[in-house]
């Protein structure tokens, strides 16, 4: 059965960009020891070492493509999760820029299985526009990510418009990605321990964008663009359209003007797809609920809760799901979400 990944990770630093960076920013970086690149945080996630690996180079990727028999990954960033926490605009331009160079000089061009998401600098959407041009053009990338939280705005904002305008023409697909920084943003401020703020998290703050994205009328305006919510899993996704459908039937005609129909009529669509976690018992529903086209496989490798190639081996052998099912979330779904 071909197998795709629709979301692995690098484990990127500050030193891995140091090079590719303008100089202008160089400077006062790491080789004077006055600044991360990235916001950062304090918390244990790999459980004082015991979990998690680092991937930082293709090597170690193609590797771990072989171990699972895959066909490609789609690989994010790690650190580089947490790009819309940057408030100097002009430094997240640069920042983006340069991951999105160091990917393709250390990744893509070495093996082309190890396809890349663009880092866009939504804190300016003109230069947010050039950039997603020059990556998906010019290096390859295969879309953009979006961070889940950050950003002072929500991604269904109309000023993220005129961005999710091109993305479209371009034919290529945008997702969103949460992060564990800045627990406030999603209501786990209140929690001093890990467990507690990594379990609202992901989901939590993809809920809050499926959201926004949804009642702002985005996938109405842009029909065609592709959408993805990813490391979030896809239980989430029956509760909340419950009561999102239950929202805008009661206030939507006032406050969500834009949305046009019901929310699970735009899931039903097509164009919004969920990555799914392979011990979630509640897999099957969710393909009773939606179909099973929007639907991917992520294998989340190498982070400190990933269960690679295990999580691949139990979709594999999952009794609740049909084998034309598997091969979709498998690998066609994939390749549908990216355009591969």
């Amino acid at each position: 059965m071909e197998v795709r990944d629709a979301d692995g990770h690098i484990i990127e630093g500050t030193e891995s960009l140091v090079d590719y960076i303008d100089p202008a920013f160089r400077e006062y970086g790491p080789a004077r020891g006055w600044r991360s690149y990235f916001p950062t945080d304090a918390w244990d996630r790999s459980v004082r070492g015991t979990l998690g690996e680092r991937l930082g180079d293709a090597a170690g990727w193609a590797k771990a493509l072989e171990e699972g028999r895959m066909e490609s990954t789609v690989l994010y960033p790690t650190n580089g999760l947490g790009i819309g926490w940057i408030r100097e605009a002009d430094f997240a331009v640069a920042l983006c820029r340069a991951y999105n160079d160091f990917f393709f000089d250390r990744f893509t061009s070495k093996d082309r299985r190890l396809q890349g998401v663009a880092l866009l600098p939504l804190q300016d959407i003109p230069e947010a526009i050039k950039e997603l041009k020059r990556a998906t053009q010019k290096l390859g990338a295969v879309g953009a990510m979006l961070p889940a939280v950050g950003l002072r705005k929500p991604l269904g904002h109309e000023d993220h418009w005129p961005l999710f305008e091109e993305a479209e023409r371009l034919g290529v697909m945008l997702a969103s990605h949460a992060t564990v920084r800045g627990p406030h943003y999603y209501g786990a401020d209140v929690f001093d321990r890990f467990i507690e703020v990594h379990t609202l998290s992901h989901a939590f703050a993809q809920m809050t964008q499926f959201a926004s994205l949804v009642f702002r009328g985005v996938p109405e305006r842009f029909p065609k663009l592709r959408i993805g919510f990813m490391e979030a899993g896809c239980s989430w996704l029956p509760f909340w359209i419950d009561r999102m459908d239950e929202e805008w039937e009661k206030r939507g005609a006032l406050e969500a003007p834009e949305c046009k129909h019901a929310p699970s009529e735009y899931v039903k669509r097509g164009s919004l797809y969920v990555s799914v976690e392979s011990g979630e018992k509640s897999l099957a529903e969710v393909v009773r609920r939606f179909g099973d086209d929007n639907i991917v496989f992520a294998s989340d490798l190498p982070h400190w809760d990933c269960e690679y190639p295990e999580n691949l081996h139990s979709i594999k052998s999952r009794p609740d799901l049909s084998e034309s099912t598997k091969a979709k979330i498998l690998a066609t779904n994939v390749a549908k979400l990216y355009g591969l």
